[in-house]
């Protein structure tokens, strides 16, 4: 089913000119959005330090899982065992987990639980990031479902301990 949905995906690669440049665009440089988002959030007033702080963090630990799957898993890149559609080089390293989903669904959900629209717009910016990793040939559907939830389990228990953690910062600071 994974590989069905790939080629689902990926066989329009290359056959749209424009839709290709969007796609490659997109898997490259998405990140640098994401970057001049935290900055700006960083600057605001408000609760936006503490979600900027929370998606450092995020994303660290999930670069941290990534690692520790890598040791243990290895599953070839969609090109590596068949003719695709490839639009840009890539390593050929294993393709579980997406570093780059990882990376974007750990931020947009960091920011989400602080800011709704922020993170709503970072969301579908994820989602589109991941469909692109796709489209270009580097990952299958299933990579980038699973990137997509572990980095959003990592950054939905991360905001639990921290704000759990604040809650018993202020509790202690209340007591006489």
């Amino acid at each position: 089913m994974n590989e069905k949905l790939f080629k689902s995906i990926n066989q329009y690669s290359g056959r749209f000119s424009l839709l290709d440049f969007l796609m490659i665009f997109v898997s490259n440089k998405t990140r640098y959005v994401f970057i001049l988002v935290l900055i700006f959030m960083w600057f605001k007033k408000g609760p936006h330090k503490k979600a900027v702080y929370n998606a450092g963090v995020s994303a660290g630990i999930t670069l941290f899982i990534h690692t520790l799957i890598k040791l243990f898993y290895f599953k070839p890149r969609p090109f590596v065992k068949r003719r695709v559609g490839i639009l840009i080089p890539s390593k050929r390293d294993s393709t579980f987990p997406s570093k780059h989903t990882l990376l974007v669904f750990a931020i947009s959900t960091s920011i989400y639980l602080y800011d709704r629209v922020i993170g709503s717009v970072l969301w579908v910016l994820a989602l589109l990031t991941g469909f692109s990793r796709i489209w270009v040939g580097h990952h299958y559907p299933f990579d980038i479902i699973g990137s997509a939830v572990i980095a959003t389990i990592t950054s939905m228990i991360l905001d639990k301990t921290t704000r759990r953690n604040l809650g018993c910062e202020i509790d202690a600071l209340k007591k006489p």
